[in-house]
């Protein structure tokens, strides 16, 4: 901050600035241009650096540059030139530094390195390294004794093998950021002490390890929350269901579970669907309405055949209930087919889908069936699932 001492001598209310004060003063404003100059050029710098060196766009470029501040390329080009070594392509560089711009001021030697070897001697491959790290760049941020070996440690207690660790690393959350001990490992045992095997939570760590990451405290209650509606610890849906449960406050629980009851469904029934596939509770209350409208009042499908296949409201709308159903419609006015079959419909993969209603045909016939599914499709593509649309098919 600039600032400066004028001498003032205060004549009846005249205040009269000495010489020496003016000189101060016009010394101090000309430093200012100078200052200006010489900041804007090293911020200049940066940016160039960032965009011509690690691939940031113009605007990623400045933004980085707020958080990063280099005169000379000495040092961001040695960090570059460390990551090329080791496997980072340039989407992959470009995304770490402009989610970390400081890892271009860090010492190669003293940080990078030993991070790097640590990993390495646990069996991760480069270009896995190279996702991970590009996708998690904390990590390079993170005490190598203090964070992450703990943490890697405890992943190998749990995982048990490196192909899922590596899995469970790629996930979000990033499960190396978070102290074992204060969260991971405490959650782990509350499952223990309810009976959950641990095949179960090693799936768990590996493909949503956002479960583990609850706060103890908030974890526990989801845990007997999920006990009194009837769900088995000894079963792997158990832990569907404090994913699901886990993931949303009690509020937002209840206001889903509400939104049902227009739909008649009975709080047996909601219980059932929850009990059946948890995870669909998971989707905004206007997904969830929006596709029970439409197998409801489009498809003529009762509220309590959804609720025993609660599946149905995770499938895509564009994708999958929309084109099949306008698909089927036409057979259908077409006298083609007799009724619709909605488990056939609906509940088959892509491939048995086409089996059962294009394959069945005549080659010439099954060609011109496929050109309508593909017509439907395309259609549905174009349709904005907001309810008003749907209703107008």
């Amino acid at each position: 901050m600039f600032y400066f001492l004028c001498k003032s001598i205060l004549h009846g209310r005249k205040l009269v600035t000495t010489p020496q004060s003016h000189k101060l003063l016009s010394s101090s404003q000309s430093l200012i241009p100078k200052y200006i100059s010489c900041s804007s050029n090293h911020q200049s710098f940066t940016v160039s650096f960032l965009k011509n060196k690690c691939g940031l766009s113009s605007e990623s470029a400045l933004t980085a540059s707020k958080y990063v501040h280099f005169e000379t390329p000495e040092k961001p080009n040695a960090v570059i030139a460390f990551f090329n070594r080791h496997g980072f392509t340039k989407p992959q560089l470009a995304r770490l530094v402009m989610r970390r711009p400081m890892v271009l001021t860090t010492d190669v030697e003293k940080t990078l390195l030993p991070k790097l070897e640590f990993f390495r001697s646990k069996g991760i491959s480069n270009p896995d390294l190279a996702q991970i790290l590009s996708s998690n760049p904390t990590i390079l941020s993170s005490s190598l004794e203090n964070q992450l070996l703990p943490s890697f440690d405890l992943l190998c207690n749990v995982l048990k093998s490196n192909k899922k660790i590596i899995s469970a690393l790629k996930r979000p959350p990033r499960l190396l950021n978070y102290n074992p001990n204060d969260v991971l490992l405490v959650n782990i045992n509350i499952l223990v002490d309810n009976g959950v095997n641990e095949c179960h939570i090693a799936s768990t760590v590996c493909s949503k390890p956002s479960t583990l990451t609850v706060s103890p405290i908030k974890f526990k209650s989801v845990v007997q929350e999920a006990k009194e509606m009837g769900f088995d610890p000894c079963k792997g849906m158990f832990m569907v269901a404090i994913y699901a449960l886990g993931s949303m406050a009690k509020p937002t629980l209840k206001r889903k579970f509400e939104a049902f009851k227009k739909f008649t469904w009975s709080d047996e029934e909601i219980s059932e669907a929850f009990r059946r596939y948890p995870s669909f509770i998971r989707l905004s209350v206007d997904n969830l309405m929006v596709t029970m409208d439409f197998l409801v009042n489009k498809m003529g499908c009762s509220p309590s055949f959804i609720a025993k296949r609660p599946r149905l409201l995770l499938m895509s709308m564009e994708k999958k209930i929309v084109p099949r159903f306008l698909f089927a419609w036409d057979l259908l006015s077409k006298g083609v087919i007799k009724n619709i079959n909605l488990h056939a419909l609906l509940e088959t993969s892509e491939h048995l889908f086409i089996e059962k209603f294009v394959n069945c045909y005549k080659p010439e016939e099954a060609s011109r069936m496929l050109k309508l599914y593909h017509e439907k499709l395309d259609l549905s593509k174009n349709l904005r699932m907001d309810g008003y649309k749907l209703q107008h098919l």
